[in-house]
């Protein structure tokens, strides 16, 4: 059993099959990307007699990928993708155009303060522009976020006819494109920053590990580890996706990529088809939220809470950890109710096996996460990953690059980098608009007033909105649009910076196991051949610990590791113990007890046993009235009545019998 005949996910199902001669323009505009943000970050001098300024840098980084978008994504889901036709080499050239302009004006744009009063010129390129980067954010992040985005960054101009709480400082429309294009708010704000800065070297670290046969290696692994025990290739999902998505960042690629190998093993064991597409997506959907890479928008955080991205990754591993306990419980319980045993070892790789084959990933990952947490030179540690995995990766027969397989590795990075840039560019576009209006500041304040002051009523409106955004939205632009509009409450209000930042994260990755969208879920069907609701479904009952988890750390942010040590221990001892007793309840077995029946007494234990995991995981003091001891041991004695019932009813079931 092994992925090892799996191809790396593709760059994008809606991508173009490139002709010759537009694989290699963007082969070339890839390299000439990357060399660009290495020549920046370890300052190389490539610009001989000239300094590149920062802005220049992300203008001309614009330049080379945000049009990119144009020839790898066709307009509409039914146009032809076998060619570029003529109007998107137009915009091809339009959004190279207007950038390069930019970036060649890039010190006249600072000296005389183009974003209140640039030259006429400059206004019509930077409406043509405005244009552009709505197309090109429609086409990376769906028709949702091109609605929101163009809403919102068109504000300014009609601001001044808004209602109080939602009415700001007016512009005009060509006041507004010259903000829009000129300031380091908006086209070139913090997301853009960020990904220049950070992430666009994780970006190409994740690319490049599908494309040299990361899954692989994560799989066999897995199989090796887990794949005989009780319920084995369910295991093997949560390792297995939980070590890709860490390191790809990408929710449906984890799936495509290990679902193909663990969902057809999960349903040989004896797995109900809709059941193992639940875990294979409730897996895939918390590796995306797992330390060391995390995602795209782990770096866009960190940027926005102005820190090293080394402390948003050890914030997220507790939480992240939680998560794979949970579902771990619940599997393992489903495998003991049904009596599902593990596959025959004889099928399954050696571990030795699998470290002889995929040994030199260990030395990457090692000196990724000495760079990122050790050193703290995170805009730096993916380069340097990236060079030594494919310096060590010719030594292997099986993964060695060729020609094609590099040039189809550099398609791979570049589908990559130039989809999320046009995405990152265009929903600055929101954060631009909110900042010269000065509605950024203001509507934190009407928030907390319509809550009522009550911060968990706000937490509560939150996580609300965290949802159904992140229904409609790509995570990074849903996570960026309440960053502006509700963290600077909910910071006000007293919670943590980063616990609430990792909360509106959380809560907008909900949305990729939860119906009616359920992204990851309803991709998991197609691979379990399960009806997609099903799956979904499942995905919630399965990935309920993404529902609560968020509320506890919020409440306590001991939970990710800020606090005494002796605190962290405790709050983490009980969430553990809180988090194995939902599980139980939510799955139907208890260690020690077995299967819950259905019963009058069944139902009785399991609602106790949920009551009582839950006062045992939630944090106490603030407003509830009980400290944490206070609810530990009400839901420890909760737990224990219903496990005494529990064990009761399996006697007279037993004795009955």
């Amino acid at each position: 059993m092994s992925g090892a005949d799996a191809a790396p996910a593709p760059t994008g199902a809606r991508h173009r099959a490139l002709p010759p001669l537009w694989r290699a323009v963007l082969v070339v505009l890839v390299l000439a990307a990357i060399g660009l943000a290495l020549n920046q970050l370890l300052n190389l001098g490539f610009f001989v007699g000239t300094t590149l300024i920062d802005s220049a840098y992300l203008y001309w980084l614009c330049a080379l990928l945000v049009g990119s978008v144009f020839l790898l994504m066709p307009a509409t889901r039914g146009a032809r993708r076998d060619g570029v036709p003529w109007y998107d080499v137009l915009l091809f050239l339009l959004s190279f155009g207007v950038f390069t302009y930019f970036a060649l004006n890039a010190q006249r744009v600072v000296l005389e303060g183009w974003e209140y009063k640039a030259p006429r010129e400059a206004v019509w390129i930077a409406y043509a522009g405005w244009l552009m980067l709505l197309e090109a954010t429609r086409r990376a992040g769906g028709t949702a976020v091109f609605v929101v985005v163009t809403l919102v960054s068109f504000y300014p101009v009609y601001a001044g006819y808004m209602p109080g709480p939602i009415a700001g400082l007016p512009r005009d429309l060509a006041a507004t494109a010259s903000f829009h294009f000129a300031s380091s708010e908006s086209a070139l704000g913090i997301p853009t920053r960020a990904f220049g800065e950070l992430v666009i070297g994780f970006v190409m670290f994740g690319a490049v590990l599908q494309y040299t046969g990361a899954a692989h290696f994560f799989n066999d692994l897995a199989f090796a580890l887990f794949g005989s025990v009780r319920g084995g290739p369910a295991k093997v999902s949560i390792f297995a996706s939980g070590l890709m998505g860490s390191v790809s960042g990408s929710v449906v690629s984890n799936v495509l990529t290990t679902g193909v190998v663990t969902i057809p093993a999960m349903k040989r064991i004896g797995f109900k088809p809709a059941y193992a597409g639940g875990v294979e997506a409730c897996a895939s959907t918390g590796g995306v939220l797992m330390p060391p890479v995390m995602g795209a928008t782990a770096f866009v955080m960190a940027a926005f809470l102005g820190v090293p991205y080394s402390v948003v990754a050890i914030a997220a591993l507790v939480p992240s950890l939680l998560f794979y306990f949970a579902l771990f419980v619940q599997i393992d319980g489903y495998a003991a109710k049904n009596g599902l045993k593990g596959l025959p070892r004889a099928e399954l790789p050696s571990l030795r096996a699998a470290f002889l084959e995929g040994w030199h990933y260990l030395f990457v990952f090692a000196l990724l996460v000495w760079m990122l947490l050790i050193l703290q030179r995170e805009s730096l540690a993916p380069f340097y990953a990236t060079a030594l995995l494919l310096v060590i990766n010719q030594f292997s027969r099986r993964h060695r690059l060729d020609w094609q397989r590099l040039r189809a590795l550099l398609e791979g990075v570049g589908g990559a980098l130039s989809e999320l840039a046009a995405l990152l560019a265009g929903v600055g576009l929101i954060i631009g608009a909110l900042s010269v209006t000065g509605l950024a500041g203001t509507l934190a304040n009407d928030l907390v007033y319509l809550a009522g002051n009550n911060v968990y009523v706000l937490l509560l409106m939150g996580a609300i909105t965290s949802f159904i955004f992140g229904m409609g939205m790509t995570i990074t632009a849903c996570y960026i649009f309440l960053a502006i509009v509700l963290a600077p409450p909910l910071v006000a209000a007293g919670f943590d910076p980063v616990a609430v930042h990792l909360f509106m994260l959380y809560w907008g990755m909900v949305s990729f196991i939860t119906p009616p969208v359920a992204l990851a879920a309803f991709v998991a069907a197609g691979i379990a051949k399960a009806p997609p609701m099903q799956v979904g479904l499942q995905s919630v009952r399965l990935g309920s610990a993404m529902y609560f988890v968020p509320f506890f750390f919020v409440l306590n942010p001991a939970l990710i590791l800020r606090g005494a040590p002796w605190e962290i221990i405790v709050v983490v001892g009980t969430a553990v113990a809180g988090l194995a007793v939902i599980a139980s309840a939510l799955e139907g077995y208890l260690v020690g007890v077995g299967a819950l029946a259905d019963g009058i007494a069944g139902w009785t234990a399991r609602a106790l046993l949920l009551a009582g995991g839950l006062a045992m995981a939630l944090p106490g003091g603030g407003e509830l009235g009980l400290s944490h001891v206070q609810l530990t041991l009400g839901g420890l004695a909760l737990a224990l009545a219903g496990a005494a019932i529990a064990w009761l009813d399996a006697r007279k079931l037993a004795g009955a019998g």
